[in-house]
This record gives structure tokens, sequence and C-alpha cells, in this order.
């Protein structure tokens, strides 16, 4: 009886060998499988081995069930046990493999990068299909989060001919998501291989215009290439773009208040900038769609004449294929609470939530798109300390969060913020923020010690290399000059649009000299033939009102694109209120040009690279 158990122990013990390992042995070393044990039977598997190769071989085997049943701690745990260097070759690169699909677990994408660094993985070709796979799908993970998009890319594409089925359909996918999110200059068919194809694709639908310009791309580029993986399964965002193009817009719903209240002016612009693009259109030649106007006021009334519910039903009943509206905060949150909406809405404003129904797209002058964009550019310029002034409340709040959010995230920071309210605080704010009382203290110190007259010169703090500043005119009028009394003329002041009043007045700029701000494209070309003869009907869209002109005008030509720029990650829009493009969470937003204040003039700056 006793020999019997001794030869069922010897069995099992085989069996579970057998299912820890690859067979034949080679000069690779057998890899791991996925054991019918417990981490805990093969931890003691490993304890009890007679070898070294052994009781690695049953250690990798318990770190990755770990990882695999969710436990990366555990996984990670075992894994140090491991001594890698000892394994052979195949096996290196298991334990790499799996040492950055942890790393993946904690965001870490140069940690994953350098495990795969391994000399090892240098024989992962020769190693079976399936760790093949496995280590170039972990390698194209973490070169996306590490920003290498195109690498990624490539390393999906070497993948592709191993997978099958849904594994197969999603890197497919993958691949044109990560090729599509590329910037148009950086999309160079430098080879004829399946990248090459990739990235002429993708070449070929950006640089189109509409969407039927789009669609002759993607069919004169499938009969280049009959045989890209693209061409023979059209990738799931270019399908839809098909269907988007056989379905084009032919009557827009405009909703915006036309009853006299606060918006009255903005609807007004609004309205304005939107019909003379569809003016614009026609004159074009083109067919653009007829447009019908709703009025929102009726729903924002004391009793509402009009529910959401009640409009749509109308504009449905009246054909409607895309409301452009509301512009009433309100209603675009009341739109952004429900699961979903009967017709595509293009709202002229944003919601406080992140996401709202598929069908709801937001876009507006947003401050806070303003403040990214300062922080976009200072970095650009290569710098990486800025102090803070924003007005007291909570537009002031809103607009420093957006700001220190992207500015931090990106390695920048902040020294020192002032919340600015009354003016005569100013010149105190600005010497506490360059620390200009701690020099004079410093002066007067010295004096006392010397005991006579020490000839110095407040001295202010140098931490400091920018000023991100968003103010009225008024505000950025008193600064500027409080900066240079302070002994901080020099340093770069860079501004939201909010400093700037489109008035013309050169003795009111004199004042900003050198201050840098972001600006809407109609702001800046008077020469723009559509803002000609918008100003020359409306002189009024010339000043501080055109950026709600040029939001008409892109409200729109956003209008029959928001298919687009949902369906192509990265592509954009070049608008006169700015570079238009589109968030995970449908929401426009906008980079801006550069411009400073020179002598009394407005003069625009060079892009930078985006």
């Amino acid at each position: 009886m006793i020999a019997c158990l001794r030869l069922l122990s010897a069995l099992c013990l085989a069996a579970l060998l057998a299912a820890c390992a690859s067979s034949p042995s080679s000069s690779l070393g057998e890899l791991p499988r996925t054991p019918d044990a417990s981490i805990e039977q093969l931890l003691e598997k490993a304890a009890q081995s007679k070898t070294p190769e052994q009781a690695a071989l049953f250690r990798l085997s318990a770190a990755d069930l770990a990882y695999k049943q969710g436990n990366a701690g555990q996984s990670a745990q075992i894994l140090q046990q491991v001594p890698i260097e000892q394994l052979k070759p195949g096996q290196q690169v298991f334990a790499s493999t799996l040492a950055a699909e942890l790393a993946m677990t904690r965001n870490q994408p140069k940690a994953a990068l350098t495990a795969l660094s391994h000399p090892s993985l240098q024989r992962l070709g020769e190693l079976p299909v399936e760790q093949q796979v496995r280590t170039g799908t972990v390698h194209a993970r973490a070169l996306e989060a590490d920003g290498q998009t195109l690498a990624a890319a490539r390393e999906r594409i070497f993948i592709a001919p191993m997978l099958e089925g849904e594994a197969a359909a999603k890197n497919h996918e993958a691949i044109w998501t990560l090729i599509a999110s590329l910037p148009t200059d950086q999309l160079q068919p430098t080879t004829t291989d399946d990248l090459g194809g990739w990235i002429s694709l993708a070449l070929a639908v950006k640089t189109a215009g509409t969407l039927e310009q789009q669609q002759a791309a993607i069919d004169t580029w499938r009969a280049q290439n009959p045989k890209h993986p693209a061409a023979v399964q059209l990738p799931l965002p270019l399908t839809k773009l098909k269907e988007l193009a056989s379905q084009p817009l032919s009557k827009i719903a405009v909703l915006l208040p036309q009853a006299d209240g606060p918006l009255a002016a903005v609807s007004k612009a609004l309205r304005e900038g939107f019909m003379a693009a569809h003016y614009q259109a026609q004159q074009a030649g083109q067919q653009p769609p007829a447009i019908v106007f709703y009025d929102s006021s009726k729903m924002t009334s004391q009793p509402p004449q009009m529910s959401l519910d009640e409009f749509y039903r109308k504009a449905q009943a009246d054909g409607v294929q895309l409301v452009v509206g509301p512009l009433e905060k309100p209603l675009v949150k009341q739109l952004s609470a429900r699961p979903q909406l009967p017709i595509t809405t293009l709202a002229l404003n944003y919601s406080e939530g992140e996401q709202g129904p598929a069908q709801l797209f937001q876009f507006g002058l947003a401050a806070e798109d303003e403040a990214r964009e300062v922080s976009r550019r200072a970095r650009a310029d290569g710098l990486h300390r800025a102090a803070a002034m924003v007005p007291k409340g909570e537009w002031g709040d809103r607009v420093l969060k957006a700001f220190s959010q992207d500015w931090q995230a990106n390695g920048g920071s902040i020294v020192a913020v002032e919340r600015v309210d009354q003016p005569v605080q100013l010149a105190q704010q600005i010497a506490d923020m360059f620390k200009l009382r701690q020099s004079e203290g410093r002066a007067k110190s010295l004096q006392s010690t010397v005991g006579s007259q020490v000839a110095a010169q407040p001295s202010r703090s140098q931490d400091i290399e920018f000023i991100f500043l968003a103010a009225t005119p008024q505000q950025a009028q008193q600064i500027k000059p409080t900066l240079n009394f302070q002994y901080a003329g020099d340093v770069p002041v860079y501004a939201t649009s909010h400093v700037f009043s489109a008035s013309g007045d050169v003795n009111q700029y004199n004042d900003m000299n050198g201050v840098r701000f972001c600006e809407t494209p109609w702001l800046l070309d008077a020469n723009d033939p559509l803002r000609k003869q918008v100003t020359a009907q409306w002189p009024q869209a010339a000043g501080s009102l055109g950026r709600l002109y040029a939001m008409g005008v892109d409200a729109y030509r956003l209008a029959p694109r928001l298919g687009q720029l949902k369906a192509l990650p990265d592509s954009r829009i070049e608008g006169e209120s700015g570079s238009l493009g589109m968030t995970q969470n449908q929401r426009v937003v906008r980079q801006l040009p550069w411009a400073q204040f020179v002598s009394g003039q407005v003069q625009r700056l060079p892009d930078t690279p985006r």
C-alpha cells in the first residue's frame, strides 16, 4: 500500500512538472505554462526541488499564475526570488515579459521597456508563437504609454500575422488608432511594407477635406493596396466614415435664445457668425443644409413655455438631423445628464460632468483651453518654473486649475500664486511673489552691521521664469507697469486672450508692452476674407465680440464634421476660433495662435511645433 502511494506521488510530481514546462528541452530552456496546481503548491514544489533550474521554473510558473489571477503584488514578490541571470534565454524572455506586464499594472512604462531590453529578447523569434505574441503585446502597450506611438504601431504590425479571431481584430483596430493619432507631419511613408501602407492610408484620410473627399481617398488607397490588411478589413472608424458620407446633412436646427436678456448679444453674434459661414458656403457653389431656428429662451422662462423633450419632438417632425445649441449652461447640463438624445447635438457651452450621452458634443470658448495653451507654449519655449496671477473668485480658480494640472503633469513647477482683486494691493502682491521684501531686509541688516549707508537695490527672486496671467485688460494695464516698478519687468508674461480688448487703443496697449497672449485667428488676421465680409456688415465683429462671431462660424463648419473628429483621433479643423480637435468625451478643444504687444501694436508670433 505504501509503495503504491509513493508511486502515485511520483506520478503526480511528474505530471505537475510536465504541466509547468514546454517540451522538448533545448538550449533556450523549458518555458513555464499555466499549471493544474495552486500558487501554494507550486511554491512548495519549488522549495522541494533538487536543482536550481527546476525551482526557478516552479517559481516562474507561480509568479505567472498570480499575475493571471490579478494579484500583481504577490506575482512581483515571487518573481524577485527568481535568479533571472541564471536562467536559460527562453526563461529569461518569459521572466522579462512578466516583469514588463507587472510594471504596466503600476503604470510604469519606462520600467517595462527596461525589462524588455534584456539581451535574451534577441532570441524571441525562436520561441513559440504564444510567447512572441505575449511579449510583443506588452512591448506595444509600454511603447504607447511612453509616447512612442509609431514604435508601438510597428510592434503591433509585427505580431498581427500570429493572431486569430477576436485578438486579431482588436490588434487590427489598435494599429489604426495608433497611426491615426499621429500628427500629419509625422505621417511620411518611407517604406512599402505594411507599416508604410498604414501610414499612407492615414495621410490620405487626414489630408482630405470633406467626408466625400475622404471617402474617395479611402477608395483610391484600397485600389492601390488591395492586399494590405486595412484594405482587406477596413478599420471600424473608417467604416463609420463611409456611413457618414452616405448620410449628408440636409437640415440643421439652431437652438439659441431669441428674447432680450443677458445672453442676447452673445446669441446674436453666434447666430450671425453661423449664417455668415452658411452664405459663404452657398457662394462657393456648395449645397449647404437648410437652417431652421428655435428659441431656447422658451425653455428657461418662468414658467417654461417649452421643454427639451417637446423641442426634440418638434425638431424630429421637422426633419432635423443635427441640433446646434443650446447656449445656456443649465440646458447643456440637462442634456449631459441624459442617457441618450434623439438627435445628434452640438451644444455651444460645456457641462460640468465629464461624459454625456453618445449623441452630445460640446463646444465653447473655454478659458481652460487658453490656460492649457499657455502651458503648451511656455513648454515649447523651454520654460520650467512659473508664477501665476489670476482674479479672485470661481472663474480664476477654474483657469488656475486648468493651467496647474497641465503644467505640472508635463514636468513644470509653480513657484508662487497671487489672486488679484484690489489694484491697490498689486505692488505688495508682486513684491511678495518675487520675495523683494526679503531682499530689502537683507540690505537693512547689512547696513546695521557695517554701521553706514549701503547703496543697495532690492533684487528679486530668480526662481520665476515667467508669469501666467489671466486678467482683464484693465488689470493687465496695471500689472505690467507694476512688474517694471518692482524690478521684474524682464520676466516674460504669458496671458490668456482676456488681456486683449481688440479696441485698437494704442495707449492701452503701450502699458502692456511685451505681454504675450493667445488669441483667436479671427482677431489676429484682419485680411481673412470671411472676416472682411462680416465686419463690413457688423463692425462690432472686429472687437471683442469677434470671438463669438468666430465661434458661430466654427459651429457651422463643425456641424457636418463631428463624426470625422470622433472617428479620426488627433485630426483637426483649422477654424476661426482656433485649431479645433476633440477629446474622447466629445468636447471640442481649441489650440490658439500667439501675439504680443510691441510699441502699442499687436504683433503675431511664429507658431511653435504642436
